[in-house]
Parts: C-alpha cells; structure tokens; sequence
C-alpha cells in the first residue's frame, strides 16, 4: 500500500519542466510568451522622388482669298499656343527610436503578436510612437531586442502635435488654393 502511494506521488517531468518558466544556464532570457516585453529598435529611412514635365504646342492656320471684278481681297488668321510646365516632388523621413513593447499573443506558429506606444512631451511638443507586428523567436536578440525592420506586418506609427508640428502644416488659405487646383 505505502508502495502504491510513494508512485502517486511522485511528481511527473511535466509538473517540474515547463518551457515558459526554464532557460538554459547559457541563454539570456528573451521574450516568449503573452506578457513578457521586448525592446524594438526603430531605423527606418524613406526616400522618394517624382518629377514631371509636359510640353505641348498648337498651331492652327486658316486662310483665304476673294478676287471678283478687279477687286482683290486676301484674309488669314492664325491661332497658335503652347505650354510647358513640370514639377518635382522630394520626400526624406528618417526615424530613429527606441521602444518596449509587449507580447500580447503566441500565434500557432510560434511568432510573438507585439504591439506598444510610448507618448512623450519635450518643449511643449507632444509626440507619440506605435508599433504593432509580427516577430519570429529568432530574430530576437540575446539582450531581447529586435530590429524593426524585422517585424512583419509591421505598422510604425509616430505623430507629433505641438508649435513645430502645426507650423509645417499648411494654412487654412493654402488648403482653400490646393482644394481648388491654385496651388
């Protein structure tokens, strides 16, 4: 009998080992599991350039001749116009930062579903930084960092509202000329 309860309580290798709870002597503890935190470092750098130019011309010539008992009347008219314009347009964004984000579920493959936001104030400037994404184990870093350029369906956002923000933005005059194609 003392035999049968020594084997019923003897704890199984699950109860010990649970993945979520080990790491190897070896290993630095990386991100996991839904709650835990991993850093993401933001580079991300965008470059465009779009440039047009159109050119066109007309001429039109209409003429004419009347003879009729010595009287001799000649007439022209000649339309004619051109046009030439272009334009260019040259965007440059770079933002570098730095930001926690938490683990908010494993997706069956194993990928950490990671999503945070960080508000910060400076000088009376209000800014905020978002990201959400996929990140697979392995591209975590040993000190728990990931790249962002290493999140896939990544969605960085970053907004600022403030004196400097609301200078860069056009005024209501120039949105009424844009509207109407005068700008």
């Amino acid at each position: 009998m003392i035999a049968i309860l020594c084997l019923l309580a003897t704890p199984l290798a699950e109860d010990i080992y649970r993945p979520t709870n080990w790491s190897a002597m070896g290993s630095d503890r990386k991100a996991s599991v839904a709650g835990d935190l991993l850093t993401v470092l933001v580079y991300e750098t965008a470059e465009s350039s779009n440039a047009t130019r159109s050119d066109s011309k007309r001429n039109t010539n209409v003429g004419g001749q009347i003879a009729g008992g010595g009287v001799e009347e000649r007439g022209a008219l000649q339309f004619g116009g051109g046009h030439s314009g272009g334009g260019a347009v040259t965007r440059s964004d770079r933002l570098v930062a730095q930001i926690t984000v938490s683990v908010q579920r494993v997706l069956p493959n194993g990928d950490l579903w990671v999503a945070g936001q960080q508000a910060m104030r400076l000088n009376g400037e209000a800014s905020t930084i978002g990201i959400e994404g996929r990140v697979r184990p392995e591209d975590v870093r040993g000190d728990n960092r990931v790249l962002s350029s290493r999140i896939a369906d990544a969605r960085i956002l970053y907004d600022g509202k403030g004196f400097v923000a609301g200078s860069a933005k056009p005024g209501p005059v120039q949105r009424l000329f844009r509207w109407l194609g005068l700008a």
